[in-house]
C-alpha cells in the first residue's frame, strides 16, 4: 500500500500564494430500486470470513415493514456489525472484515445499495499533514490594528474580501439574528478562539468521525496535530465583531461544530452522513461543506460501492434540505471543466493505492458537492476573477464568492497586503488560507444573512433569493490568470450564468436590504 494522502478539504493554504479545494454539482440519477425476491439466508450462501481488514460500510434500505430488522439479522449473518441505524433515511453503518460482506448484504431483500466507505483498514494509518496556513504576525497585526478605522475589528483593514461581497455594507444594517445558526461540517472548530466563543452554538455541535454523533465536551474541537481548516472556515462566516481579530460574514449568527474529519484527514461518508443528519435534527439553517468525500474524488454510479456512497449522502443532504437546512458546498481546486464529459482523476482512492482512471462527472459524482440542492461554490480573487485554482463549468457553479488566489496574480488593494483569505486559527491565532473551501463559507455567511432578514424562508426559498441578488458577473474572456499569453480556461455561457461566477458573486448588503 502507498503512503496515504489525505486530501485537506477545499483548501490549499501555500505559505507564500496560492491554494486551493474541490467540487461541482450535477444531478445524479436516481438511486437503484430495492431488489425483489425473497429473504436470503445470507449465512447459507455466502460463507462468513474473518479473513479481511475491518472495514466500515454504509447499507441503504428501502422502506417496508420489517426491512430494517430483516436487514440488521442480515448484517449479522454476513459478519457485520451495526454501529448506527439513521431510520429516517434508511442509512445503516456498519463494520465486517468479511471481504465480501457488501456482496452478500446486497443480495437481502429491501437493500437498495451496500457498500464500502474507505479502501483502508479500521483505525487509518497516521500521515503528516503537509499544508499549513501562513499565520499572521506580530507585526503585521500590529500594523494592521493602526490602519482600523472606528466600527472595523482590528484586523478587517486587511479583510479584502468583506468589501468585495458588500458585508461591510450589510453590518451598518445588521449582523445577523442569533436565531440563525450555521454549522461547520469539517475537521473541528476551536470554541474557545476569542473571535468564535461569542457565537459558539454548543448545542448543535458535535463529533461525527465515527459515523455516531459524540456529544461529550470539546468533542467537536480539532486536536493540536489536526487541521485548521474549520477554525478558519468558521470565523470566516461567523467571527464576532467584538474588538478583537478579524470580522465574519455575518458575524451576528451563531457557528456550531460538526467534525467529520478523523486525524488523518479524511472524511469518510459514515462521517458526513451522520453530520447532515445531526444538522437536520437540531435546526441548523445553514451548512457549511468545504471537502469531498473520502477516499474516491469522483464517486461513479457504475460502481456498487462508490454507488452506495453517493446514495447514502444523498439521502442524509435531502433529509437536512427538507428539514430546513440550506446545503452549501466548495467546487474544487484542480481548475477542472466540470461541465466536460472527460476528466482525469489521479487521486483515487486516497486511502489506498490511487490509480489514474478517466471519469465522466455527468456519472461519477463529487460528494457532497454534485448533489441535488447543494449551493455549489466557485472562488475568485482579489480582483474579481476566478482564481486560478478554482474549478469552473456551466450548470455546475451556482456561485461565485472570494476564496484568495496567488497575490501575484490577483493583488488586493491596500491597506490588504496578501491575495489569500484572512481567518482564525486554534489557539487564539490568525493566519491566511485559500481556496474553494474559503469562499463557500462566504455564501453561508450571506446564506445566513438571507434567513435572518427572512426567518421563515424555506431553504428552496433563501436559496432562489441567494441567487436571485448575487451580482451577475460576465465571463472572464479571454482568461489568462497568469498573464503568459495562454488561455487557462475558457469560461461559456451569458453575463447573467455562466461557468466561472453562475448566477453571480455573492452580494451580502442585497441580503439583508431585498
Amino acid at each position: 500500500m502507498t503512503a496515504f494522502t489525505p486530501r485537506r478539504r477545499r483548501t490549499l493554504a501555500l505559505p507564500a500564494g496560492m491554494a486551493l479545494a474541490t467540487a461541482l454539482a450535477f444531478l445524479p440519477g436516481t438511486t437503484a430500486s430495492a431488489a425483489g425476491g425473497t429473504p436470503v439466508s445470507v449465512a447459507a450462501r455466502t460463507p462468513v470470513s474473518a479473513d479481511g481488514p475491518v472495514l466500515s460500510y454504509v447499507v441503504n434500505v428501502g422502506p417496508g415493514h420489517g426491512v430494517e430488522r430483516r436487514v440488521r439479522e442480515a448484517i449479522t449473518e454476513a459478519g457485520g456489525s451495526v454501529v448506527i441505524a439513521y431510520d429516517r433515511i434508511g442509512v445503516i453503518v456498519a463494520h465486517s472484515a468479511n471481504p465480501t460482506f457488501a456482496e452478500a448484504v446486497r443480495k437481502v431483500r429491501g437493500v437498495d445499495s451496500a457498500g464500502a466507505t474507505r479502501t483502508a483498514p479500521l483505525p487509518a494509518q497516521s500521515t503528516t499533514d503537509t499544508g499549513a496556513p501562513k499565520v499572521l504576525g506580530a507585526r503585521e497585526t500590529a500594523e494592521a490594528s493602526a490602519r482600523a478605522v472606528d466600527g472595523q475589528d482590528p484586523l478587517e483593514p486587511l479583510q479584502w474580501d468583506l468589501p468585495a461581497i458588500k458585508a461591510d455594507k450589510a453590518h451598518e444594517k445588521t449582523l445577523g439574528s442569533r436565531k440563525v445558526t450555521v454549522a461547520v461540517i469539517d475537521t473541528g472548530v476551536d470554541d474557545t478562539h476569542p473571535d468564535i466563543a461569542p457565537n459558539f452554538d454548543r448545542e448543535a455541535s458535535a463529533n461525527c468521525v465515527s459515523g455516531k454523533p459524540d456529544t461529550t465536551d470539546g468533542a467537536w474541537r480539532p486536536s493540536a496535530s489536526e487541521s485548521p481548516h474549520g477554525t478558519h472556515v468558521a470565523g470566516e462566516i461567523a467571527a464576532a465583531k467584538n474588538g478583537v481579530g478579524v470580522t465574519g460574514v455575518a458575524p451576528g449568527v451563531r457557528v456550531a461544530g460538526i467534525k467529520v474529519g478523523n486525524p488523518d484527514g479524511f472524511f469518510y461518508t459514515e462521517a458526513v452522513v451522520c453530520g447532515f443528519v445531526w444538522a437536520a435534527e437540531h435546526h441548523v439553517d445553514v451548512t457549511n461543506n468545504s471537502y469531498y468525500t473520502d477516499p474516491w474524488y469522483f464517486n461513479c454510479t457504475t460502481d456498487p460501492d462508490q454507488r452506495a456512497l453517493v446514495d447514502a449522502v444523498t439521502r442524509a443532504s435531502r433529509y437536512a434540505e427538507r428539514k430546513g437546512t440550506v446545503n452549501v458546498a466548495a467546487a474544487g481546486n484542480e481548475s477542472y471543466d466540470l461541465a466536460s464529459h472527460s476528466i482525469t482523476d489521479p487521486v483515487s482512492p486516497n486511502d489506498g493505492t490511487p490509480s489514474q482512471r478517466v471519469i465522466d462527472p455527468h456519472t461519477c459524482y463529487d460528494i457532497p458537492t454534485q448533489l441535488p440542492g447543494v449551493v455549489t461554490v466557485a472562488a475568485t480573487g482579489a480582483k474579481g476573477l476566478k482564481s486560478s485554482f478554482s474549478n469552473y463549468g456551466l450548470g455546475v457553479i451556482d456561485i461565485a464568492a472570494p476564496g484568495g488566489d496567488s497575490t501575484a496574480y490577483q493583488a488586493p488593494q491596500p491597506p490588504a497586503t496578501s491575495g489569500l483569505i484572512l481567518g482564525p486559527l486554534p489557539g487564539g491565532k490568525w493566519g491566511y488560507m485559500a481556496g474553494t473551501s474559503m469562499a463557500t463559507p462566504h455564501v453561508a455567511g450571506v446564506a445566513a444573512l438571507i434567513k435572518s432578514t427572512h426567518p421563515h424562508a424555506s431553504a428552496a426559498l433563501v436559496k432562489a433569493l441567494l441567487y436571485a441578488e448575487a451580482d451577475a458577473t460576465p465571463c472572464t474572456d479571454p482568461y489568462d490568470i497568469d498573464g503568459d499569453g495562454k488561455v487557462d480556461a475558457v469560461c461559456e455561457g451569458t453575463r447573467n450564468h455562466n461557468g466561472f461566477y453562475g448566477w453571480g458573486t455573492a452580494d451580502a448588503l442585497a441580503a439583508v436590504t431585498k
